[in-house]
């Protein structure tokens, strides 16, 4: 089996080092977070003996933070658990932030292990590159492993200029054996192949400038390094099974994201134009929500979302969305209690594929909170990448106590 290097461990070590230091000698640490308890449970039977129709985890993600200097510096410490009862692959321990701040009037410097979110569109972030999806935590991508870094941020009246140094190059995960929402044959992470070895691998750069103006929030991106989205080989075992790994190629990606705010309106845009993950690629999402505010002299809102999804590989694209519509509703009740629900549905304009979404939220008490998700698919065309989720339609429930 290969030696696998998921984080920058020396990286690790003297942050925390760091960290002991300064907690040690300070009291004015304010420490977050939250512990929960979830059970991600399936409608149809499992397609494999191993599998189960439930999956009772737990998770624990405290925040520790703590600033001096009148906030020109801080340190922020998040780390991750989650322990699973039957799939071994979700349970797992990442640090998501391990950070140290340095703040002045025209720039900003972290360092250490950290998570930075670019993107503005509601159905998928193609813009979003600096961290690795973290796929066994849940299905829709919106989480992210922590990523040792360097980031200079220069502010200027002309806008932000982000440089990204980034160190430690972390695998996807995916579920294992046991799991559910997994390819058939699993997903072999420990033969994952990489177009480059060694430094080379580890080793990406980002470079974003981002500037508002008006109504216009607008984002200029490129990266250079290890592709976070790795494709698939199908490769044969020693004992000539066929088995799937991850090929992680080089590539270039330039990425535009902007916003525009016009009273009751947003409009967003999100595209990417990709090399080095075989021909060179171009992928867009954009779209609007509108929302409706105190509707029938309430407190409540309701927002209508519309979205398309284009890749230029057409039904060539090794991604579930590439000629894609999104409709979806989004309900705020703006009560105490921060109730919140979002419906939608995603369907292929070609194939008749369909992907059915609802989200709610409701806080209860001063410190607990209640998460539902359901997620319900529709596709017959065996070639469409979406098949292996046929019969994966699931409810996940979510209670979380607030530190």
């Amino acid at each position: 089996m290969k030696k696998k290097t998921a984080i920058n461990f020396k990286l690790v070590h003297t942050m925390f080092l760091v960290y002991l230091s300064v907690f040690n000698s300070v009291s004015a640490v304010e420490i977050s977070g939250h512990i929960g308890i979830e059970n991600l449970g399936f409608i149809n039977n499992r397609l494999e003996s191993e599998q189960y129709n439930y999956y009772l985890s737990g998770v624990l993600e405290p925040e520790l933070y703590h600033e001096w200097e009148g906030g020109k510096q801080s340190l922020a410490f998040v780390p991750f658990y989650r322990y699973s009862l039957h799939d071994n692959r979700r349970t797992h321990f990442d640090i998501r932030e391990l950070t140290w701040l340095k703040a002045a009037n025209d720039w900003e410097l972290r360092v250490g292990i950290r998570k930075d979110f670019w993107g503005v569109s509601e159905s998928q972030h193609l813009v979003d590159i600096i961290n690795q999806t973290d796929l066994v935590e849940n299905s829709d991508t919106e989480d992210k492993l922590g990523q040792p870094m360097i980031n200079l941020a220069l502010i200027n009246d002309w806008g932000t200029l982000d440089l990204y140094f980034l160190a430690g190059f972390r695998e996807r995960t995916f579920p294992g054996r046991e799991g559910r929402l997994r390819a058939t044959p699993e997903i072999n992470v420990s033969d994952a192949q990489f177009e480059k070895q060694g430094a080379q691998k580890h080793l990406a750069y980002a470079i974003r400038w981002s500037y508002s103006i008006g109504d216009w929030d607008i984002g200029l991106s490129h990266f250079y390094g290890t592709n976070r989205d790795p494709s698939f080989l199908a490769t044969a075992d020693l004992n000539g099974q066929i088995q799937i790994i991850p090929y992680y190629e080089m590539i270039h990606q330039t990425g535009v994201d902007i916003q525009l705010t016009q009273e009751s309106w947003l409009w967003k845009l999100e595209s990417i134009v990709r090399s080095g993950q075989g021909k060179t690629y171009y992928a867009g999402t954009g779209g609007f929500e509108y929302t409706f505010y105190s509707v029938f002299e309430s407190v409540i809102d309701v927002g209508i979302v519309a979205e398309y999804l284009y890749d230029s590989r057409g039904s060539h694209a090794p991604v579930v969305f590439q000629d894609d519509f999104l409709v979806a509703f989004r309900l705020g009740f703006n009560d105490t209690q921060s109730t919140e629900l979002l419906a939608g549905i995603i369907f292929d304009r070609t194939n008749n594929t369909r992907f059915f979404n609802v989200e709610a939220s409701r806080r209860f008490g001063d410190d607990w909170k209640v998460e539902l998700e359901g997620r319900f698919f529709s596709s017959s065309n065996k070639n469409d990448p979406a098949f292996i989720f046929r019969d994966e339609d699931h409810i996940r429930v979510e209670i979380r106590y607030y530190l």
